[in-house]
């Protein structure tokens, strides 16, 4: 009996010290990922930079910096005219980023031993004016041209559009936080019938200038997608047109750019198209990688978008190409995301 007890006693002493063990190397694995996310972050970044605690003059692009090293993962700017010189730091992180005039309108995950996500909305001096809860992680944003309407699209489960069982939550606010609702609640109609299945998703949003009341985005629903036109006073979104993904439309309100699937389908791969809204033509764009971004249109005759860097899952750089069919893409801004062009 003595044995027995002195046994389970070694075997607790020994559980015990397994745990402490355990405990100790998390800590430290812990403490050294620290460490070395520190030194990341303060190390040289392969790109000029400097500070800035103020937006530029317009015309600027406001973007996310990827490049590793200081400022990964702020909010940036260029100016237009010098899209590879200096960039600005703005000292807050962003995952999406968009702007106007008057403001910036950012998507944030907050990492620690609970992550959250929050929206947040900076004046002129990169100084907080509002802030919200995200449900899940941040994936698009828009403003309209003077700020007074922002959008946001979050993966409340999944991280892609491609994946089955995904769900979104795609909201239009004010500059102050007040907002819509979820676009999933508004009528989606197509040939005039009502769609009321469970999976719709909406996302992808992109305002139409000089109507406040206007704008496009994508809606799917049973695999399928589509380009629908929304009313924010009617709560309703119209299908008109199918295969198609993360609208923009162009800064004179005459063309729309997105994401053409080649399947019409969540999946397939995806190119870069450009639809006259006046007489229904379109045209596929040369760009040969498939796009997984919200193209931003840098003038009337050209389009920006997002490409990841070969062998790298967080950095990414920014490109250009013209509309015309013909056209190759061209680097635009290296190591960045999510292009704002403001004007």
């Amino acid at each position: 009996m003595t044995a027995l007890r002195m046994t389970s006693r070694r075997r607790i002493m020994l559980l015990l010290l397994i745990t402490v063990a355990v405990i100790a190397a998390a800590g430290i694995y812990a403490a050294t990922a620290f460490q070395d996310a520190q030194a990341s972050q303060s190390a040289r970044p392969p790109v000029n930079v400097t500070t800035s605690e103020t937006l530029p003059s317009a015309p600027y692009v406001l973007f996310r910096n990827t490049a590793p090293g200081q400022g990964f993962g702020e909010a940036a700017t260029v100016p237009l005219a010098d899209p590879g010189g200096q960039r600005a730091l703005s000292g807050k992180s962003c995952d999406r980023v968009y702007g106007s005039n008057t403001l910036s309108f950012c998507l944030q995950t907050n990492r620690g031993l609970a992550t959250n996500f929050q929206a947040t909305v900076y004046d002129g001096g990169w100084k907080e004016t509002a802030s919200w809860p995200l449900p899940g992680i941040p994936s698009r944003a828009r403003t309209n041209a003077d700020g007074s309407l922002l959008a946001s699209t979050v993966f409340v489960s999944g991280h892609a559009y491609s994946g089955a069982g995904f769900s979104t939550e795609t909201v239009i606010r004010d500059q102050s936080g007040t907002g819509t609702g979820s676009l999933e609640g508004f009528a989606l109609i197509l040939d005039g019938t009502r769609i009321k299945a469970t999976d719709r998703n909406i996302w992808g949003v992109t305002f139409v200038p000089g109507q406040p009341d206007a704008f496009y985005a994508t809606a799917s629903s049973q695999g399928k997608i589509w380009l629908v036109q929304g009313s924010i006073a009617g709560r309703t979104l119209t299908v008109v047109r199918n295969g198609i993904e993360c609208p923009s439309i162009s800064p004179d309100g005459t063309r729309l750019a997105y994401k053409k699937s080649d399947t019409g389908t969540l999946t397939g791969h995806r190119s870069i198209a450009v639809l006259d809204l006046a007489s229904g033509t379109e045209s596929v764009l040369a760009e040969q990688q498939s796009i997984d971004d919200q193209i931003e249109w840098l003038d009337n005759s050209t389009l920006l978008y997002g490409l990841p860097r070969d062998g790298s899952e967080v950095d990414s750089d920014i490109w250009s190409i013209r509309t015309d069919p013909s056209a190759r893409p061209a680097l635009f801004i290296e190591h960045a995301w999510s292009p704002s062009v403001v004007r």
